[in-house]
């Protein structure tokens, strides 16, 4: 009996031949999403062909029942490289074909990698990592493996058999080999993470076997329960007003729309249009009529996640399946390839605990959405094979990082041309993202909106008021303020700078009103309630005041009397208007565009080169109104905005590593010809290059930070977060790890690196689980600003 797996608790045991022949059937059935079972079958199955060694046997043996007599350490033993190794020996000689060279070299690369992240097939260094390991490292037992994986597991005719149905796969599947290999690789590098990882806690936790989730009759109930909730509003009062007519008239629009084939369309219905309903409308119709298994919903930030969820939540009647996925609770260890070993220890637990994206309706974040494709972390990659077969709506999708405009284009043309996705591109304000070099390929007659010209002056609700002849500091801010709140009502500060923003908030804390202040330093449940104690004053119609960085501004759904916005991209402007007078409550009310005088943006290129544009568009609006339909908001201005803008920003688009020198879409999407590294390759080694493909995948993914600086969740001690860190420090099960991680995102903060290490120095991080886990001490939160940095916050109540 040759062992894959020991449960510490009791010591039972998980035969090798079961894990992998329970892996290959995980990993066909998620593979078997793009007709590709046998190719991701095949990761499943030889995975942990390493395992059949004497070596690993003998270590886990001891390991597990004799811990005195083990010699061999945690991580020693390479179990990972020879089921690469065997594909590289059968499939990638003189006399095999193209596909069965690349057929090694895609599921080699999952397998030698599914304890750490892809290998580089050539890095920066002219070496090839995968190379290294299928083709130059020595392992002693690698025959007496194989030999037993044939004996054990599967005939050597069984093996050939399955190896030509994965060709045959193969060659139905791509048709661009340079582009479409990278996103194939990780396709099945996450169904061999999830399958692997799934059938371990399958095996530490039986209760948690079972069949894979059927989610149609769901999005039945779904829409049913939708087009309830629409019946009732049309049964209301006011349902009669033009607003709400036009309202109800769109979403019947994104309904017949549903019909259509999937692809990449735009939704740019204005703000106060109803977009989270109609979108969703479109989503679960869509999902019924093409058998999607699930619906993603993907915002810009944190703050509006809760808030849509909560929506749609109330709307379903669903809380168990709707999931929310702010941020990983746990962080991923930077270890060697073998880390885990076979031992299911506490630590291990963590790591199989489901977070894989398998629920029917998901809300998540831009960063995490491109975490999934482009980030180094197994969790990431374990979740892509979830989106295919799905609705993707991204909310306000004009707020893609710059440098990330090109890796998202093809993340989203992969979805559609390969993964059977629907993909809905929503906001007010649509970037140009299909004139870019790598372009998004939308599709043609792709608006959801008709009119939208005619819609857009419908819903007018606010007049911009361009203030930036004369920058004003924040001394001069709040002597406008305090003069004239009381003629402004309800008013909302939006400034580009955390720093600034603070500075104007302790500036008017004399003011007689309410002054509240919101910030990513707090956590999303901390966040939930300031909003609604904004929302409480706003509905009593209570004057006060709200100073906040651009958080706010993209969906969140408050609507003050009045709002300044410091100048920066029109887009943000635009987003800011729509937190004022969002329900029509009044005819029209002001917006005023300010230029602030003391902040410092050189560290904020796209706001800095974006304020510059929008300025430019200003003053040509000044000259010449009528060309923008006398609107600062028209379609017409703000395409004039992004095409500028993304000229301007060209060079910034493709996300560039300074380590490879190189940008990610050379590293991961180039062609041969294209790639120097193989002209130095043939010139140091004096031959050509030996593979297929020649991407740097782990070079890649290791520089990869949608945001410029790494960050770090930390648990903070706001509401039921203290209890959750304790809970999750001594829970044993994986069945109640996975609800509580999910539960603790509502209260973390993710940390950069100079903040997490400040208050490391300070004392104020209590470490879990060998760092898998950070919590913050109590001093360190306040109610007002979230994250103390100087240990002076404590959590009395601080009203408004």
């Amino acid at each position: 009996m040759y062992i894959a797996h020991v449960r510490e608790a009791d010591k039972q045991v998980q035969t090798l031949k079961e894990h992998l022949l329970e892996a290959k059937q995980l990993a066909e059935c998620y593979g078997a999403k793009l007709e590709l079972t046998h190719v991701a079958g095949l990761a499943g199955l030889l995975h942990d062909l390493g395992k059949y060694s004497d070596e690993f046997q003998d270590y886990i043996q001891k390991a597990a029942f004799f811990p005195e007599a083990a010699v061999k350490k945690r991580g020693q033993v390479d179990h990972s490289t020879a089921g690469g190794k065997l594909l590289f020996n059968m499939l990638h000689n003189r006399n095999n074909t193209i596909y069965e060279k690349l057929l090694a070299e895609i599921v080699g690369n999952a397998i030698i990698s599914h304890h750490a992240n892809l290998q580089d097939y050539i890095s920066p260094s002219i070496e090839s990592d995968y190379l290294k390991r299928v083709q130059d490292k020595n392992l002693p037992e690698y025959d007496l493996a194989v030999n037993r994986f044939f004996q054990d597991t599967v005939t050597k005719a069984e093996f050939t058999e399955y190896i030509a149905a994965a060709l045959e796969e193969l060659k139905r599947f791509i048709n661009d080999i340079p582009t479409q290999s990278f996103f194939l690789t990780k396709f099945v590098f996450s169904c061999l993470l999830d399958a692997d990882r799934t059938n371990t806690r399958q095996f530490e936790e039986p209760a948690s076997a079972t069949a894979a989730p059927q989610y149609k009759p769901s999005f039945d109930s779904y829409y049913q329960k939708l087009m309830n909730h629409l019946a009732s509003l049309k049964a209301k009062n006011n349902a009669d007003d033009p607003i709400n007519q036009l309202r109800s008239a769109m979403s019947e629009q994104c309904e017949i729309f549903a019909e259509k084939p999937s692809g990449i369309y735009t939704l740019s219905i204005p703000t106060g249009g109803g977009k989270t309903l109609a979108s969703l409308r479109y989503a679960l119709k869509h999902g019924q009529i093409f058998g999607k298994q699930r619906m993603i919903y993907v915002v810009p930030f944190t703050t509006i996640i809760e808030q849509n969820a909560q929506e749609v939540r109330a709307i379903l009647d669903d809380d168990e399946h709707i999931l929310e996925h702010h941020s990983n609770v746990v962080v991923e260890e930077e270890t060697g390839d073998e880390h885990e070993d076979g031992l299911i220890t506490k630590k291990e637990k963590l790591k199989l605990a489901r977070d894989n994206w398998d629920s029917p309706i998901i809300f998540t974040t831009l960063v995490q959405f491109l975490n999934v494709f482009y980030a180094k972390g197994n969790r990431n990659t374990r979740r892509l094979h979830n989106i295919s077969h799905s609705v993707v709506i991204f909310d306000e999708v004009q707020k893609v990082p710059t440098k990330c405009v090109s890796l998202f284009n093809e993340a989203l043309n992969f979805l559609k041309e390969k993964a059977h996705c629907s993909i809905l591109l929503c906001t007010a304000t649509q970037p140009a993202l299909e004139d870019v070099k790598y372009r998004l390929l939308k599709d043609r007659d792709g608006e959801i909106v008709p009119n939208l010209a005619d819609v857009s002056k419908a819903f007018k609700r606010v007049e911009i008021n361009d203030k930036t002849d004369k920058p004003v500091t924040n001394e001069q801010l709040a002597e406008w303020i305090r003069a004239d709140i009381q003629a402004l009502g309800s008013t909302l500060v939006i400034l580009n700078t955390k720093a600034v923003v603070k500075d104007l908030y302790e500036k008017l804390q004399d003011m007689s009103l309410p002054v509240s202040h919101l910030s990513t330093s707090m956590c999303a449940a901390h966040r939930k309630v300031q909003l609604e104690e904004m929302r409480k004053l706003l509905r009593k119609g209570t004057p006060f005041l709200c100073v906040t960085t651009q958080l706010i501004e993209a969906g969140v759904d408050v609507s003050f009397k009045c709002v300044i916005r410091s100048l920066a991209g029109l887009d943000s402007i635009a987003q800011a208007a729509g937190r004022c007078n969002r329900h029509g409550e009044d005819s029209l009310r002001d917006v005023y565009v300010i230029d602030h005088a003391e902040e410092r943006l050189s560290n904020l290129p796209e706001i800095e080169v974006g304020k510059g544009i929008a300025g430019n568009v200003l003053a040509r609006y000044k000259k010449k109104a009528e060309k923008y339909e006398a609107s600062l908001l028209s379609q017409t201005a703000m395409r004039e905005y992004f095409l500028f803008f993304y000229r301007k920003m060209e060079s910034n688009l493709n996300y560039y590593v300074p380590e490879a020198d190189k940008e990610m879409t050379k590293l991961l999407l180039a062609h041969a010809v294209e790639n120097d590294y193989v002209t130095h390759y043939r010139k140091k080694k004096g031959t050509s290059f030996p593979l297929v493909l020649n991407g740097s995948y782990k070079t890649a993914a290791d520089h990869f930070h949608v945001i410029d600086q790494i960050t770090t969740s930390v648990i903070v001690p706001y509401g039921e977060g203290k209890e959750l860190a304790a809970e999750l420090n001594s829970r044993e099960w994986v069945e109640d790890l996975t609800k509580l991680l999910k539960k603790a995102q509502q209260y973390t903060v993710n940390l950069y690196s100079q903040e997490f290490n400040q208050l490391q120095k300070q004392g104020a991080l209590v470490a879990h689980l060998d760092g898998m886990i950070y919590e913050l001490k109590e001093n360190w939160y306040s109610e007002e600003y979230g994250i103390d940095l100087k240990g002076e916050g404590g959590m009395a109540f601080t009203s408004f």
